[in-house]
């Protein structure tokens, strides 16, 4: 059984954090990308698997390293059912294809999950999204 996710603090300070408009670019969002493959870009790239993978770094704990979101689906230890701060990895468009997004699970209800996340309607928020679109939950495999 999972214990507590001790990075959620961490992410819901960051609550509020959001791209700037054309031309600018928010130095926060810069600092999560610092944690993957797409380190130096801005945040006009897709940032969703940058704040997980900086918010687990804050704690100690390795993330992928990636700033894809599937990435996630191989990270870790999947859960059967999700728990308060797990990693919800999501299909974005096509279930087949390689767009995602991931981010903190908070709860479910019959048609929706609701993650704390970021780039979360372009920025760090709670948002819900289908359930459907659930590809998998992940834990930490240190933390078990």
């Amino acid at each position: 059984m999972p214990g507590t996710a001790v990075w959620m603090p961490i992410a819901r300070a960051e609550m509020g954090v959001q791209t700037y408009p054309p031309g600018q670019s928010n130095p926060r969002v810069t600092q999560y990308h610092g944690h993957t493959n797409i380190a130096g870009y801005d945040d006009k790239a897709s940032w969703c698997s940058s704040f997980v993978n900086w918010s687990l770094a804050q704690v100690g704990i390795a993330g992928t390293g990636s700033a894809l979101a599937r990435s996630w689906l191989d990270w870790g230890v999947p859960l059967q059912v999700p728990v308060p701060g797990c990693i919800a990895v999501l299909s974005r468009e096509d279930p087949a294809g390689w767009k995602g997004h991931v981010g903190f699970f908070l709860r479910a209800d019959a048609e929706h999950v609701h993650l704390l996340g970021g780039n979360q309607l372009d920025a760090v928020r709670e948002h819900f999204y289908p359930a459907h679109t659930v590809l998998g939950y992940r834990w930490p495999a240190s933390l078990l």
